[in-house]
């Protein structure tokens, strides 16, 4: 993990120091609300347009690339740019910072929940900051589009992606793996000449993969000859290692067989505890995926000796969760560059910009559709299967509120931590008013 200047980015600026670094770091990690469409366009924000430290196709190679990847993309987008900036070290600051403020509140509320129960103050607020998040997550889909979609086949390819992920509900690898063949084929026919290469030490790739892989898989087996292969630490353990290798497309497109696992098979929790614990992952900082820490907790917390079982369950979650990535970005961040070089390649990755479009859009409107709806299911008719609200359930709150965000923040710029608060304020008021 070499942390050499070769992977300082920016032609164009100075890259920063490291302590100035890792303060952007955490007040990514503080402000990351909105899942990984919010997440995406803030980075794009400070990262491009702001700090300057990626070009624009610096950062959608990157993208492109991290959407190829297992996990959350958006925490492998941030520990890839630190790594650009520098090196191993800054790469695992990044990372670490992106998911540590998150994990911390879900732990919090964790443990409130399981000692307490459901919180109504905390209903309240996040009751707020859902419609605060919808807002930054629609102002997310338009500054990506308007960056991403360039050319009229660009529109065509984010359009049937929506279409393939909503309607169809097609597997998102498929339709990826689709987008990039096209772009493929498309530079194939239009492009000519030298392909640049970019040497890659394979020795350094080897040392890296080792030692990370080591570090995912060494504690799984200490635990197992600890405690034994069905006690519920490393059962947690195996479970979440599974789960971070299948989770293509973030964390939606696995959410409902994690779901169905913890409940049906393990027992760890109810149906109606589930959907509490997305609730929390869904308005709290960091990657959407930090559901599975809550899930941890409750397991360890009633099969493991309560408050302390929980709490080592959650971090043994965390670990298998999160170091997988560590492992894809570290190994895999010097091939950007080379799939950067590379005309056809690099085409491929453009197609797959403009599909990724069409996944935040299916991301936007399926959180939107749950935030103004108290019920909805997707439809079952035949190939076609898009998500449908009750109309009767529409919460008009949530409504009113998502409308003072949408103009606090695109109208008035007040900023996303000014409509966060405002938000989650209103939030507050009108339960206690009701």
């Amino acid at each position: 993990m070499s942390s050499s200047k070769q992977h300082v980015t920016a032609d164009f600026v100075s890259a920063p120091s490291l302590s100035e670094a890792t303060g952007v770091w955490v007040k990514i990690g503080v402000l990351s609300f909105g899942g990984p469409a919010g997440q995406i366009a803030m980075m794009h924000r400070v990262f491009v347009d702001e700090r300057k430290w990626l070009s624009e196709e610096e950062y959608f190679a990157a993208l492109n690339f991290c959407m190829l990847l297992p996990g959350p993309e958006a925490m492998q987008l941030a520990t890839y740019t630190g790594w650009k900036l520098h090196g191993w070290k800054g790469g695992l600051i990044a990372g670490v910072l992106f998911v540590l403020p998150g994990a911390l509140v879900i732990l919090a509320l964790s443990i409130l929940y399981a000692l307490l129960g459901q919180l109504p103050l905390v209903e309240a607020l996040f009751f707020g900051i859902k419609a605060a998040v919808l807002a930054i997550v629609i102002e997310a889909l338009l500054r990506v589009a308007r960056r991403a979609l360039k050319f009229a086949s660009d529109w065509w390819t984010a359009g049937l992606a929506f279409l393939a992920l909503y309607v169809l509900d097609a597997p998102f690898p498929i339709v990826i793996a689709l987008a990039a063949a096209f772009g493929y084929m498309r530079t194939r026919f239009s492009v000519s000449g030298h392909v640049t290469s970019i040497p890659i030490d394979w020795r350094t790739s080897v040392r890296t993969a080792a030692l990370w892989l080591a570090l995912w898989f060494v504690p799984i087996a200490i635990l197992i000859a600890g405690f034994g292969r069905h006690h519920v630490f490393s059962e947690v353990a195996l479970f979440f290692s599974k789960l971070a290798v299948v989770t293509f497309g973030g964390a939606y497109a696995v959410l409902s067989y994690m779901a169905q696992q913890a409940v049906e098979n393990y027992g760890w929790l109810s149906p109606a505890e589930m959907v509490d614990g997305l609730g929390l992952a869904e308005t709290t900082p960091g990657p959407l995926i930090l559901v599975t820490q809550f899930v941890g907790f409750i397991a360890g917390y009633r099969e493991a000796g309560g408050l302390w079982g929980g709490v080592a369950a959650a971090i043994i979650t965390l670990w298998v969760t999160f170091v997988p990535c560590f492992l894809w970005i570290m190994v895999g961040a010097p091939y950007i560059e080379r799939l950067r070089g590379n005309p056809r390649l690099s085409g491929a990755l453009a197609a797959i910009a403009a599909a990724v479009v069409g996944v935040i859009l299916n991301l936007s409107l399926w959180f939107a559709l749950h935030v103004l709806f108290a019920k909805v299911e997707r439809a079952g008719w035949g190939f076609v299967k898009p998500w449908l609200p009750d109309i009767a359930t529409l919460d008009v709150a949530a409504l009113s509120l998502s409308i003072i965000a949408a103009l606090a923040l695109l109208r008035f710029h007040l900023g996303i931590l000014g409509t966060l608060a405002l938000c989650a304020a209103l939030g507050i008021a009108w339960k206690a008013a009701i």
